[in-house]
């Protein structure tokens, strides 16, 4: 099994507590996700665009999640390459909210951005 903490990829960090940075992050990210979504949902806007940002924004702390119990490092390889296009395509979603004004552009960015976004060390500066 390759293990986030095994493998030189992607050098992720531990924190005081010793768990993965890149687990966490991903994790608080699909959270904030998962709270714009909410509030898409409770303002009746655009159903089909935030149903497709919540199952890409979420999927990125899946695949690290399962990337830390890949088969070989060729899997694991993949699952994070997997990630980051799911990475992408939430960026695209979130980018296609804003442009429609579906989403407001500073209502939810500093949620977001203040999780440290997984892939990207910044998000629409």
């Amino acid at each position: 099994m390759y293990h986030l903490y095994h493998l030189s990829p992607i050098k992720d960090k531990k924190n005081m507590d010793g768990k993965s940075i890149l687990r966490e992050k991903s994790f608080a990210f699909g959270l904030n996700i998962i709270e714009v979504c909410w509030h898409l949902k409770e303002s009746k806007k655009e159903y089909v665009l935030y149903r497709q940002m919540l199952r890409s924004g979420t999927a990125i702390g899946a695949l690290i999640r399962e990337a830390e119990y890949a088969q070989s490092k060729a899997d694991f390889i993949k699952k994070l390459s997997i990630a980051l296009k799911e990475a992408n395509e939430t960026e695209y979603w979130f980018e296609l909210l804003i442009a429609s004004e579906c989403l407001e552009k500073g209502a939810h960015i500093s949620v977001i951005h203040l999780t440290a976004y997984p892939f990207r060390s910044s998000w629409f500066d």
